[in-house]
């Protein structure tokens, strides 16, 4: 075999691919699509729960109601949002120190967790004693006895009406467990496991602060009708009540319409005191009693001891009372 039907070294790299020298790469396109993992969804529309919702705008009305009593400055107390997130995130953002309370549902399963922000009791106490109502600076500090006592009060009375307003739609019996200012006490599930969230908002003179309640999502399982099905809600008694005493307050004009006639001007020029009118009316005749300005009631003439009386005789029809 001669030597020139031997491959030379750049030949033998080249069928082998060693020789990368003078190759070039082609640019990749770069994707604008990323992986995205359902699983990481933090949160569900806004009334996903409107079981829920209805219980908590009803627990708002009756908390809002006591709470006055207890603390005339707090002016209103409002449901704002229900929504579901995973544990670790929902702790991650209440400020440091605040109130952590645990408590069950029986017979309900698990343990849930009322959060009480300490804003919320910073500005309680402000107000308390003459100050204002403005946000204030969380310093990382724990809570003083005065504070304790107030934040005890406050989750009594909130937990005493979520066992009434719930027990309106679902029997249970809220129990408290315990109260502390250190989060890691207060763990009710694992930091990544999805919990549903009840953010409530106390106004004090115009100043806002949260308070939350927190389930597992699993503690409503054998309830989940309740909690996710849609019924009618109730009344607002004291609200309707309040309406119904300022409506019976209410001023309205009656007038009795004798006669009515028409006169030319040049007559009515003509009149001077003494003049008298001739209406062509005797007591025999019906009159027209008017409420407002609507025609309510057909009356007969009268006289009852010295006074001038009218006596209802029947009420217009609603067809008289449209024309």
């Amino acid at each position: 075999m001669s030597e020139q039907e031997f491959l030379s070294q750049e030949e033998i790299d080249a069928l082998l691919g060693g020789d990368d020298a003078g190759a070039t790469e082609e640019p990749q396109e770069q994707s604008d699509i990323r992986p995205f993992d359902f699983s990481e969804l933090e949160s569900i529309k806004k009334g996903g729960l409107p079981g829920l919702e209805l219980i908590y705008e009803r627990w708002a009305k009756s908390f809002r109601d006591d709470i006055r009593k207890l603390l005339p400055k707090i002016n209103m107390v409002s449901k704002e949002s229900i929504y579901i997130t995973r544990f670790n995130t929902f702790m991650f953002k209440i400020p440091m120190p605040s109130s952590y309370t645990t408590f069950t549902m029986k017979p309900l399963k698990e343990t849930a967790l009322l959060v009480v922000d300490s804003r919320l009791v910073f500005t309680i106490i402000s107000v308390m004693f003459g100050g204002p109502a403005k946000p204030f600076k969380v310093e990382g500090r724990e809570f003083t006895k005065l504070e304790t006592y107030v934040i005890k009060d406050f989750i009594d009375l909130a937990l005493k009406k979520l066992q009434e307003t719930f027990s309106l739609v679902y029997n249970i019996e809220v129990e408290k467990r315990s109260t502390e200012l250190n989060p890691a006490l207060a763990k009710i599930t694992s930091g990544n496991e999805k919990v549903i969230i009840a953010e409530c908002l106390v106004d004090i003179d115009g100043y806002e602060a949260p308070i939350y309640f927190c389930y597992p999502q699993g503690m409503f399982l054998p309830i989940k009708d309740v909690i996710y099905s849609e019924f009618s809600g109730e009344v607002d008694t004291a609200w309707k009540e309040k309406l119904n005493e300022l409506l019976l307050q209410t001023d309205v004009e009656v007038t009795l319409e004798l006669a009515k006639k028409e006169y030319f001007l040049r007559e009515i020029i003509g009149w001077e005191v003494g003049t008298e009118l001739m209406l062509d009316v005797s007591k025999e005749d019906l009159v027209k009693l008017r409420i407002a300005d609507k025609e309510k009631f057909v009356c007969r003439l009268g006289k009852v001891g010295d006074r001038y009386a009218a006596l209802l005789k029947e009420e217009v029809s609603k067809e008289e009372e449209n024309e």
